[in-house]
């Protein structure tokens, strides 16, 4: 399960944090709320302190993001080491 709560909404930065994990169906509820700011115009911002997993699916979109400028912040070194090994592993 993922909760997403709009932590600030009324300044340039949009910052989502987030609870539970970045696995399965919950992907695409991601994907789907980081679109509708990103669509709008919003600079957006992804506090993972709370994220526990993330799922190969999950590691991706969260790649893809920070290519889109998405910063992110409070990530664990769990999930820090794997956004690092999926950087890795596309670089070979």
């Amino acid at each position: 399960m993922l909760r997403i709560f709009n932590a600030e909404f009324d300044k340039p930065i949009v910052t989502l944090r987030m609870e539970g994990q970045i696995a399965g169906p919950w992907v695409d509820e991601l994907r789907r709320a980081t679109e509708n700011f990103l669509g709008s115009g919003h600079r957006l911002t992804l506090d993972l302190t709370e994220v526990t997993f993330a799922d190969q699916n999950g590691v991706a979109l969260l790649l893809k993001l920070q290519e889109q400028t998405v910063s992110m912040m409070g990530c664990s070194p769990f999930l820090s080491e794997q956004l690092k090994g999926m950087t890795d592993s596309t670089r070979r």
